[in-house]
């Protein structure tokens, strides 16, 4: 009977393919050692729950992060440069040899312009980084989804930190852009963000057909990380 329930829920949200970051931005909980504290809770969740769960370090934090807890490690941003006189800017060979495995682009407090996100995911792409492509609404999403991410990560600004899940607030704009985005390049997959921390607003945010979540503060900043995320994957 329980190697049936699996067998359900494993159809039902397809569980292989689930995909949670947790962006740790500046946040003195996600800096230094405490990015390793995050990112060691996060691995033993993703263990326990079979869902991958993956961070997004400081650039500085990328490779202790790396070296010290076996998960993927996403840069927050990169710049689309090569090697030379490039003075302050995220290089992506410097991202990729400390350890990182993809990138987010475009985060609403990094916003980039359209070429500047194309040319983000092409150096990426070059590096054999994975990329997640954050977006504001349906129109960004579909635009973004042109440019072929691996992801696109739609979460409107204003909820952000806010507590106030997306697939509540809005869920149009989740199922709009799930829409868009298999419309324009269905090799592109859709994340939802804004809000989300609790296990009802990741089982929401797959309902309504992303594979996944970007999440930060609710569970960075949370008193107990670990029991945040187990309760956040605790309703698939």
């Amino acid at each position: 009977m329980r190697i049936l329930i699996f067998i359900i829920i494993l159809e039902r949200f397809n569980l292989s393919s689930t995909l949670i970051v947790l962006n740790l931005k500046t946040y003195l909980e996600g800096t230094g050692e405490g990015a390793v504290k995050v990112a060691q809770a996060c691995k033993e969740v993703a263990d326990d729950s079979g869902i991958e769960i993956g961070v997004a370090p400081q650039f500085c934090d990328i490779y202790r992060v790396a070296s010290q807890v076996d998960l993927p490690v996403y840069a927050q941003s990169l710049d689309p440069v090569g090697a030379g006189s490039f003075t302050g800017h995220a290089f992506v060979q410097s991202i990729k040899d400390a350890g990182a495995v993809g990138t987010l682009i475009n985060h609403s407090e990094c916003r980039l312009t359209l070429a500047n996100i194309d040319a983000s995911i092409t150096t990426a792409r070059n590096a054999a980084l994975k990329t997640i492509v954050c977006t504001n609404n349906v129109a960004t999403s579909a635009a973004a989804a042109a440019l072929g991410p691996d992801y696109v990560a739609v979460e409107p600004p204003e909820l952000i930190g806010s507590g106030i899940p997306v697939s509540k607030a809005d869920p149009g704009v989740v199922t709009g852009s799930v829409d868009a985005v298999k419309r324009i390049n269905p090799a592109v997959q859709v994340l939802c963000g804004a809000g989300i921390s609790k296990g009802e607003d990741l089982a929401a945010a797959l309902e309504l057909g992303s594979v996944g979540v970007l999440l930060a503060s609710g569970i960075v900043k949370a008193a107990d990380p670990k029991a945040a995320l187990e309760d956040l994957v605790s309703k698939v």
